[in-house]
């Protein structure tokens, strides 16, 4: 129970503007305040609030400033919230005005609805996750949760993430929650038990799951907090009362076999489940049999991910058994795990029904050849969205980029293709490469590691350099000559930025040119250039 790092994939605050923290937001409904009381030409014009009514105003200024500013946040995800700040200052000075100009309340006035004074949306989003990651204790716990104690809130989100709760500050918590539980429907409770001896831990998490049972939420996140069977069962009470869940995200939770049996066993509905995120753990083939159950029992699962669990050839035939009955499927995500070639042809067999896919994550599962090209033969008669392709680290070889060029032809909207740390070679890498010919949105492409050469790397480079949208060319770690790097560079010579680096490159390759017969210095890479540069890609028979 002692995580002492950020997960990686948890959203990063550290560089973020966005949203300002609680202690920002009460120094500006004070400072807010002191305008609405000071003398100054406004209030000397249209008259000096009182203390009570100027508070009242300052905090529903500032709570409609943030809920328009965080929207806009929330539109633009990936910004450093710059324009979100600016935009929270802007509807702050102009509700401020508007309260100065209209002065203080006439007694007849007192009962008006504040919608009369100010319109704006009420803050939905109760969020401690930002700042840097602490412990927290019962007196703190108070000064943090207390705006969930103003009566009327309109919280229906909640992120305790990044803060450690011991048994005060969860005993804190615990009677909010419980007024709480009705109105919320997003609980995010990852990563906030770190470094809680186990029980500890433990007793917090019962403390949590009381308080939040029978609650009607739709999404749920328990991640990152090794949580193991003892913290699945931990959270028992919450889990069983859920029956409208529509995301769940335990990643990075020490789940093991005994630990996928429970959540197997403790979520009783998942009808209604679009997200499970499943990353991480230690699932292990029987585990997968558990968690295969849970799959089987979600028929509009649309985001699926089960990466870096340890499952091998037997879990992944169950797995991917399970996934038949998952046809609404648009992102599947199954990294790193050791799915093998069977596992892989029983993968394609799964996906011949699922038209909506628009992100496939299959790295590093050992498919080789066969499972590699079964998968591909699929993929090119289903899914017309596709937009991410990822197969690196399957030892693809060759032999296989007739058929995976023949699935890319078919896949015009795709964007984004990662075949690394495979064994294309020269071949390969020039397959791929015409296929890729006919998708102008393309924007970034991975074939690094992967025993190319100058003539594959020429070709490539030349082939996305004209994109419109391109982004990105990864061709680091292969074995192109000293030549051969400077034309790509020259390639690329009005937009470098589009071109990763190359400082992994072997020029000498692990193979002799004698043995390869690709001497680049004799020309021999131009002929197979000149051999290859016509190939067709059409339907396999």
């Amino acid at each position: 129970m002692d995580a002492t790092t950020l997960n990686s994939e948890r959203r990063q605050f550290s560089i973020k503007l966005w949203p300002p923290s609680l202690n920002t937001r009460q120094m500006l409904v004070e400072r807010m305040t002191n305008n609405l009381t000071s003398k100054s030409i406004f209030t000397q014009k249209y008259g000096s609030l009182s203390k009570e009514e100027a508070e009242e105003n300052a905090k529903q200024i500032e709570d409609a400033a943030f809920a328009t500013a965080n929207k806009n946040y929330e539109e633009e995800p990936d910004g450093d919230g710059g324009s979100a700040v600016q935009l929270y200052a802007k509807e702050c000075s102009k509700l401020l005005l508007e309260v100065l100009k209209r002065g203080p309340k006439r007694e007849v006035d007192k009962e008006v609805v504040a919608s009369e004074n100010i319109s704006a949306p009420r803050e939905t989003l109760f969020d401690i996750s930002t700042g840097q990651r602490a412990f927290i204790e019962a007196d703190e716990a108070e000064k943090l949760l207390r705006p969930l104690k103003e009566p009327g809130n309109s919280y229906t989100k909640m992120c305790f993430s990044n803060r450690s709760f011991g048994l005060g500050a969860a005993r804190v918590a615990e009677p909010i929650l419980v007024s709480l539980k009705d109105q919320l429907k997003e609980v995010d409770l990852s990563d906030f038990i770190a470094g809680r001896p186990e029980v500890e831990a433990l007793e917090v998490m019962n403390i949590f799951s009381a308080a939040l049972e029978g609650s009607v939420l739709k999404s749920l996140n328990l991640s990152n907090n090794a949580l193991g069977e003892k913290g699945v069962r931990a959270f028992g009470a919450l889990l069983k009362s859920q029956t409208c869940l529509e995301e769940l995200y335990l990643m990075n939770d020490g789940i093991s076999v005994e630990a996928a049996q429970a959540v197997c066993e403790l979520i009783p509905s998942t009808e209604k489940l679009r997200i499970l995120q499943f990353h991480n753990n230690m699932t292990g083939d029987q585990g997968a049999l558990a968690i295969s159950e849970v799959v089987k029992r979600s028929p509009l699962l649309e985001d699926f991910r089960c990466s870096s669990t340890r499952i091998g050839s037997e879990g992944g035939v169950t797995l991917s058994e399970a996934l038949k009955t998952c046809t609404h499927l648009k992102k599947l995500d199954l990294r790193d795990n050791m799915f093998g070639v069977e596992g892989g042809v029983a993968l394609s067999k799964a996906l011949s029904n699922h038209a909506d896919l628009s992100e496939v994550y299959l790295s590093y599962l050992n498919l080789e050849d066969e499972g590699s090209i079964a998968i591909a033969n699929v993929l090119k008669e289903t899914a017309p969205s596709l937009e991410v392709l990822e197969m690196a680290g399957n030892d693809i070889t060759a032999d296989a980029a007739p058929v995976i060029a023949t699935c890319i032809v078919a896949k015009q909207l795709l964007t984004k293709l990662n075949l690394a740390e495979n064994e294309l070679k020269d071949e390969g890498a020039i397959q791929i490469s015409k296929a890729l010919e006919g998708h102008p949105q393309l924007k970034e492409v991975d074939l690094s590691c992967n025993l190319i050469r100058r003539a594959g790397a020429r070709v490539l480079a030349q082939m996305v350099v004209q994109k419109p949208e391109f982004k990105l060319l990864n061709i680091n770690g292969n074995f192109i000559s000293d030549e051969g790097i400077d034309e790509v560079n020259d390639i690329f010579k009005k937009s470098p930025d589009l071109l990763g680096a190359l400082d992994e490159n072997d020029p000498e390759g692990e193979e002799n040119a004698d043995e390869t017969g690709e001497d680049e210095g004799d020309g021999d890479g131009d002929e197979l250039e000149s051999k290859l540069k016509n190939l067709e890609v059409g339907t396999e028979d």
